[in-house]
């Protein structure tokens, strides 16, 4: 097969990249570079299998051209981080929506599949014990940039169903949690990473609010995992599926594990979202996946704890 990934220049898409290579498939990668890196697509470069395209889902030429000539398209480029969606709101949420109806339009045109990778934002400020994929969204004011990437996701998820249910566009709708790994970086927000490179630096490791939120982290390998098998079954045809870890931790653990993985001599102090972000910043105390469909549906289950992916990430950092 020919396979197409939006993003794949980023983490997700990169690891995405290596397997499918790995699997057999030749790829082309479209990637603006905004928050990808072609450092993570050396690996694929190099086996001779990897097409790299520098452009834009926000160019519909481009997009219908590559997705016309390819036979399944993974659809995972995004404006991501909260730090950039706050800083850049009207980019990301031209990138996040139309983007993805430039994904869609190409895929609908030329009778393609294609998977959009949506998030657990979509959620919202929904506490509940497990999330599942029905669960109601509870929302901010839509004037509070901060919760324009879960609106832009859920308008993704809605015109991908719609394109499914009036077109019989083959469609599949996966739900990320927390993804963490090699590659990751904090730069852009993301927790894990930010806190194993600051314990890497013995330098303090801050935790925005108060440290009891808490998040589920899961492995780019076993999410990547999840993929194939998403992209594999008929039965996730016309859905959409959480792929997640529902191991639960709150920040200030999940900063204590590090230091203790890592032997790091760093201090854990406290920054309130106002002096981290901006005033009247809102975070969710709580994000458990409930992975019952994606087990129903393919046998998928993570194999890999907490403890492994900061082990993986440590290394990677240290490389």
């Amino acid at each position: 097969m020919s396979v197409l990934i939006t993003g794949g220049a980023g983490f997700i898409g990169s690891h995405l990249a290596d397997r499918l290579i790995a699997d057999g498939q030749s790829v082309t990668v479209l990637d603006n570079l905004a928050t990808g890196r072609m450092a993570n697509l050396d690996a694929a470069m190099a086996t001779g299998k990897l097409t790299f395209i520098e452009g834009s889902v926000l160019d519909a030429a481009i997009v219908d051209k590559l997705v016309r000539e390819a036979d399944y398209t993974y659809h995972l480029a995004a404006a991501v981080g909260v730090f950039n969606i706050l800083e850049h709101p009207l980019d990301s949420l031209m990138t996040n929506i139309r983007g993805t109806e430039n994904v869609l339009e190409a895929a609908d045109k030329h009778s393609r599949p294609v998977l959009i990778a949506s998030s657990s934002e979509v959620y919202g400020k929904n506490v509940a014990d497990s999330l599942s994929e029905d669960d109601d969204r509870y929302m901010g004011s839509p004037l509070t940039l901060r919760w324009s990437y879960s609106q832009a996701k859920a308008i993704d998820e809605s015109l991908a169903y719609a394109y499914f249910q009036e077109k019989n566009l083959q469609v599949r709708i996966v739900r990320f949690f927390n993804t963490v790994g090699p590659r990751q970086l904090g730069a852009y927000g993301m927790v894990v990473p930010r806190f194993v490179a600051s314990a890497l630096a013995n330098d303090d490791i801050t935790i925005y609010g108060a440290g009891t939120q808490t998040r589920c982290f899961g492995h780019v390998y076993d999410v990547i995992e999840a993929l194939i098998q998403v992209t594999a079954s008929t039965k996730t045809i016309g859905t959409v599926v959480n792929i997640g870890n529902s191991g639960e931790i709150s920040i200030n653990d999940l900063a204590k594990k590090v230091v203790e993985i890592t032997g790091s001599q760093s201090k854990i102090v406290h920054m309130s979202y106002e002096e981290a972000y901006a005033p009247g910043f809102e975070d969710m105390e709580r994000r458990v996946p409930n992975i019952t469909r994606i087990k129903a549906l393919t046998g998928w289950a993570p194999t890999r704890n907490l403890e492994t992916i900061i082990k993986d990430l440590v290394e990677y950092l240290k490389k």
